[in-house]
């Protein structure tokens, strides 16, 4: 059977993953051979079938600084105002909520992206590069080998497409994955539903409370991620720059399964349970419904991602950890550069085993250090005072070490990862303990409810944290930096430990978290080091 002449890299998929790392391989190696096969033909509607809206630092950086995609995310997307969490269940107004958030807009950028937008764009971009995008193409049987085989349909008729490379973009479709058996259960079972209607939610004026909000400035809180909590549960509001608003819950499904909201009717009833303000809302714009989904298994894992063979995975065709915080565009973000600089050394022929081994070890580290800030910790997203200790860890966390790496270009630098082996195994088995405690101490029983407004800004090392993230730094610097980021981490677990024991007095103290407070604070933690209650949210 014939078909078009071989290609150097072979990608399944013409989504985000799929179009974003034909653009970085085209960037890194202009004279490589491209092609795209996408199912769905272009323009998507702006509004798309899909999740992922939401943007964070890492793959903020990766479109608009990696890609050069800045001046369509300003002008085609929406800034975003960070995260913002409302301990809300049951509450029928958001000003009488627990608040966790942010005054003014951090200085590293993060967008709300509609993702139909974006890949239209996308689709546009890879065509004018020169790069070849197929669309209306059937994968029918995939054989990897030297060369990889790809048997396809084009509108019926049948293609043969070969390869030296083969990348899996093709989503939870998983056309490798599962043809390979790397489909793994990775213990964190959560369920969600999600709808878009072509109506703006602003949370800012669901209360006549002119005072909660001047409390952000601009008083913009629609443009955040909003998050609203309840036990085993959140349910996230994102705008899009069409004007459309999309909503989902994700929940834990030991205690409230799918079921319960897996249409656009039972959702709107769970909603006048959970979050009727929401609810209201809603109620408002019955006939504003553009589309509904749902997945009973949202996150999964992957066995492997890479190999020496010449194949790799990329987005949810390998693995996907959980809508919370937003982690998606960060892992194609780190698989695209790992995919890239793999085939990069090929073309230059120097790539080897030990590599392909090296980086795969490293996403995997990645991936379970960020899957412990989710696995068994739904049931505490109902506990305004655990979760707030929480998110500042968790944020600290990302923004101390993983982010550093991936912003500053460091994530296939071996000599750098061998040099901070010791500290950034440190920090990895410092999270997990974390984890841990706060799971202890959500279970130590009812705390008594946070303040109202709880402004991040006010956390000057937090702050500073998210200002550095664009530093740019030697080697000497960088390594200075996650070692002082280290120090923080180990600092503020001594710090989350004695504000918990001082409202749970019973609850266990870690050696380790004890041990933290004894030793030296490095000088970005003075500032909160005299006011613990500010992480206990008192």
């Amino acid at each position: 059977m014939s078909g078009p002449a071989p290609v150097d890299v072979l990608i399944l998929g013409g989504g985000l993953a799929g179009l974003t790392l034909a653009l970085q391989l085209h960037d890194r190696c202009p004279g490589l051979a491209i092609r795209i096969l996408e199912r769905r033909r272009h323009p998507a509607p702006a509004a798309a079938y899909k999740v992922g809206e939401s943007m964070v630092e890492i793959g903020a950086h990766y479109f608009a600084d990696t890609l050069g995609l800045r001046a369509h995310l300003d002008a085609g997307q929406i800034r975003k105002f960070g995260f913002r969490f409302f301990f809300s269940d049951g509450c029928t107004a958001l000003d009488c909520a627990p608040e966790l958030g942010i005054s003014r807009v951090f200085p590293t950028p993060t967008w709300q992206v509609e993702r139909g937008t974006f890949e239209n764009f996308l689709g546009r971009e890879v065509e004018c590069r020169g790069i070849e995008f197929l669309q209306g193409v059937t994968v029918r049987t995939v054989e990897t080998g030297a060369p990889h085989t790809v048997h396809a349909t084009h509108g019926g008729e049948p293609r043969v497409h070969r390869a030296r490379w083969l990348v899996d973009a093709s989503g939870r479709a998983g056309l490798l994955r599962r043809q390979l058996g790397l489909d793994e259960d990775n213990g964190h079972h959560v369920g969600a539903a999600w709808m878009r209607i072509d109506a703006r939610l602003d949370v800012d004026r669901w209360c006549d409370n002119p005072a909660w909000r001047g409390l952000c400035d601009p008083p913009e809180r629609w443009r955040s991620t909003n998050h609203l909590c309840g036990p085993g549960y959140w349910v996230w509001l994102i705008p899009l720059a069409s004007g459309a608003h999309s909503i989902g819950i994700v929940a834990d499904a030991a205690i409230h399964p799918v079921e319960s909201f897996n249409s656009s009717e039972r959702m709107l009833a769970w909603l006048k349970v959970h979050q009727p303000a929401l609810a209201r809302e809603l109620g408002k714009q019955s006939n504003a419904l553009l589309d509904f989904g749902f997945l009973r298994n949202v996150s999964h894992g992957c066995k492997q991602v890479f190999s020496h063979d010449r194949w790799a995975l990329t987005g949810e065709a390998g693995l996907f950890l959980d809508p919370f915080y937003s982690p998606g565009s960060d892992f194609i973000a780190i698989a695209n550069t790992y995919i890239t600089e793999l085939v990069a050394r090929d073309s230059a022929g120097r790539m080897d085993a030990r590599s392909v081994r090296h980086f795969q070890q490293l996403f995997f580290s990645f991936y379970r250090s960020t899957l412990a800030l989710y696995r068994g910790q739904y049931p505490l997203f109902g506990d305004a005072r655990v979760m707030t200790a929480k998110v500042l860890w968790d944020y600290a966390y990302y923004w101390g070490v993983l982010a550093p790496l991936a912003i500053g270009g460091w994530l296939a630098d071996v000599a750098l990862f061998a040099d901070l082996s010791r500290e950034l195994a440190q920090a990895q088995a410092l999270n997990e303990r974390m984890q841990d405690f706060f799971r202890a101490w959500h279970e130590a029983g009812p705390n008594r409810q946070a303040s109202r407004w709880m402004d991040q800004q006010d956390l000057d090392w937090f702050a500073r944290l998210n200002a550095r993230l664009h530093d740019r730094l030697d080697d000497d610097a960088i390594r200075a930096r996650l070692r002082e980021h280290v120090g923080l981490l180990h600092a503020l677990a001594g710090e989350v430990s004695a504000a918990a024991r001082r409202t749970r007095p019973g609850l266990h103290a870690d050696p380790l978290f004890e041990q933290a407070r004894e030793g030296t604070r490095p000088a970005l933690f003075d500032d909160l080091a005299g006011r613990p209650a500010a992480v206990a949210t008192t």
